[in-house]
């Protein structure tokens, strides 16, 4: 009697134990129909950025700095879909790269400040007392700071052609200060990256760190000490699996946020050298802003921000899938409607 009331109560959207992957993931997707868009937004963002220039195929049709290739202040054609701005750059090919530089200063942000948060948070949570407070005093001042006024301040110290930083990547690592692999200004790249990094480490540490304050109180973690194993044994076995989703989900949201960030402090003057193509240098370069205001201009700036738009949006969308999949807490109950959330 107890199966016959099991298979009546069980829902046709769970997919059986034996099911194929293909149709976990494809019931998954039907569930979250916005992460599906999310992933599609940034897969063909990706695919900008890797095929801007290939060997075998390069959707860029112009070199994105170069100058005078056709008619200046061109509207939108067939030889150039996107326009050109008041020089003769094309629009589309500047765009295109420019989804290369955003990609590769979000995923350098948020690889660097996902460590250095962790890092910090995990420490901070795990041993607690004095450890604790000297690390979050530290958290807390740096918080102190508007996000904007924090990255001008971290730029100004670390990006200076004279700053230690600079001269340690240049003198002891192999990043090259021109181009390399199509990326103009690569080492200015890079400290942008790291600037961005540090202050995302900041907001990642306080996070993390309420989250292994309620991991550390659990009993395998009793159990593990009593057994003997070290302190770095268990933040690395036993903690830091158990926050590894959370750093995920974290990571998704700051990763357009340091996006955004390298637009905001590029559309302020002070962040990739002029002439760079990317979507912060693009829409806040002045010229292309009277243009746009003042002549009717308009797609010099849109198209940009267009793009801008549609990473931060896929980011964002797949980030919440992501994190109703990861969290039991958003899954709901075993009856149907908890199934209909997730697929499962």
């Amino acid at each position: 009697m107890a199966k016959e009331v099991a298979l009546e109560l069980d829902s046709p959207l769970t997919p059986p134990s034996g099911a194929p992957r293909w149709l976990k993931m494809l019931r998954l997707a039907r569930a979250h129909p916005l992460g599906v868009l999310g992933l599609f937004c940034i897969l063909l963002v990706t695919f900008s950025a890797i095929f801007a220039e290939f060997p075998y195929l390069t959707i860029a049709p112009y070199d994105p700095e170069a100058l005078l290739i056709g008619p200046v202040k061109e509207g939108p054609t067939l030889s150039h879909p996107f326009g050109t701005d008041r020089l003769g750059g094309d629009v589309f090919s500047r765009t295109i790269f420019g989804a290369r530089i955003a990609m590769l200063i979000g995923v350098i942000s948020v690889t660097s400040g996902m460590a250095l948060g962790s890092a910090v948070g995990i420490a901070s949570g795990y041993f607690g007392g004095f450890v604790d407070s000297v690390l979050q005093r530290l958290v807390d001042a740096l918080l102190a700071f508007p996000a904007i006024v924090l990255l001008l301040a971290i730029i100004a110290v670390i990006g200076n052609d004279d700053s230690a930083v600079r001269v340690f990547l240049k003198d002891n690592t192999p990043l090259p200060s021109g181009t390399w692999l199509g990326i103009p200004n690569f080492l200015d790249i890079i400290i942008i990256s790291l600037a961005i990094g540090f202050a995302i480490a900041v907001g990642a540490a306080r996070v993390i760190r309420g989250a292994v304050l309620s991991l550390k109180e659990n009993v395998y973690i009793e159990a593990a000490r009593a057994m003997g194993a070290s302190d770095f044994r268990i933040m690395m076995r036993h903690v830091l699996p158990n926050v590894a989703a959370l750093i995920v989900v974290l990571g998704t949201i700051f990763l357009p946020i340091a996006i955004l960030a390298e637009a905001a402090i590029s559309f302020l003057g002070v962040g990739l050298p002029a002439g760079t193509p990317s979507w912060g240098s693009d829409m806040g370069n002045l010229s292309n802003r009277d243009d746009a205001i003042g002549r009717g201009i308009w797609w010099v700036v849109f198209f940009p921000g267009l793009a801008l738009s549609l990473v931060v949006l896929g980011f964002n969308l797949m980030g919440d899938s992501f994190r109703d999949i990861s969290d039991p807490r958003l899954r709901g109950g075993g009856g149907p409607g908890g199934a209909s959330r997730t697929g499962f």
